[in-house]
């Protein structure tokens, strides 16, 4: 019974096996070998060639670098933003270039794959609208050197100002004079207030009285900031006493103006008026305290 039972599994086996051996025998392995190495011969090449590509790339990358970077004086920081940009777009682009190469040799329908990446990618396009906006906006706001750290900015269209702390590709990052930090999209900025790149003008407004020396006041405004100027270079044009003003309402101040480097305008101011009262104080005269307001 065994026996019996047995027999049509082994028929079955052996036909199996000699279907196996019939599709085995049947194939050229002359041109099986000849192909891969044909194939293996065309990505070595290719390979060999993206790579020498690659390395002349990175070698002229940095060689632009170092002459930009020798030639122009910009932040350090910034430079080496634009260069880490560029580094991964020639990178991106070669192997895309590579990979392209290497399923064309390999006999990968390309064109199909194509259309029907460019429907997928047009689907992710459009969400991903916002995150190129901010790549392009960032890109030119680091080439067109429109801001950089340390700087004190004003975005003049989300009413957001302070002192930028970080430019990158997509977002930028300010620091308020109340600690806040803002992150903000590259996108959402369109006008840039930078009062960082140029002198800062201070106005500084003594209150007098009328009844009091006038000429000795201005006198000795004058000998007040002619120290003054010799103590702190950062004063780039003045002080210069422009004379008397009429702040409203029965009130009048003698007016000094001077330009100093950005960022020391608040110092400078303080250090003047801190001077200005005490001398005069000192002198006997009267520093007028009383609100400027219509009298009821």
């Amino acid at each position: 019974m065994t026996t019996d039972s047995s027999q049509p599994i082994m028929e079955q086996t052996q036909k199996q096996l000699s279907a196996w051996a019939r599709y085995w025998n049947s194939i050229n392995w002359d041109n099986v070998f000849s192909l891969i190495i044909t194939k293996g011969l065309s990505i070595l090449l290719f390979s060999l060639l993206f790579l020498l590509l690659f390395r002349l790339g990175k070698l002229m990358i940095e060689k632009l670098y170092t002459r930009y970077l020798s030639k122009q004086e910009q932040p350090i920081a910034r430079v080496k933003t634009i260069r880490t940009l560029i580094d991964n777009v020639f990178v991106y682009t070669l192997f895309f270039f590579y990979i392209y190469t290497i399923l064309t040799v390999l006999g990968v329908p390309i064109g199909s794959l194509i259309a029907g990446a460019g429907i997928a990618g047009l689907a992710i396009g459009l969400g991903a609208q916002g995150f190129m906006n901010d790549i392009i906006t960032g890109f030119f706001i680091l080439i067109e050197s429109q801001l950089d750290v340390g700087e004190y900015v004003k975005l003049q269209n989300i009413n957001i100002e302070g002192t930028v702390i970080a430019v990158g590709i997509r977002t930028t990052k300010l620091k308020s004079f109340d600690g806040t930090v803002h992150f903000i999209p590259n996108r959402n900025i369109t006008t840039i207030s930078n009062l960082s790149r140029s002198n800062m003008q201070v106005i500084l407004d003594i209150r007098v009285d009328l009844k009091e020396d006038l000429g000795k006041i201005k006198e000795i405004l004058q000998e007040i900031n002619e120290q003054l100027k010799e103590e702190y270079p950062e004063i780039t044009d003045g002080p210069t006493i422009f004379g008397l003003v009429d702040l409203g309402f029965g009130n009048f101040a003698y007016r000094t103006t001077l330009y100093t480097i950005n960022g020391r305008q608040a110092g400078m101011k303080e250090i003047f008026l801190q001077k200005y009262l005490e001398e005069l104080t000192k002198a006997g005269f009267t520093i007028p305290t009383t609100p400027i307001m219509p009298p009821k």
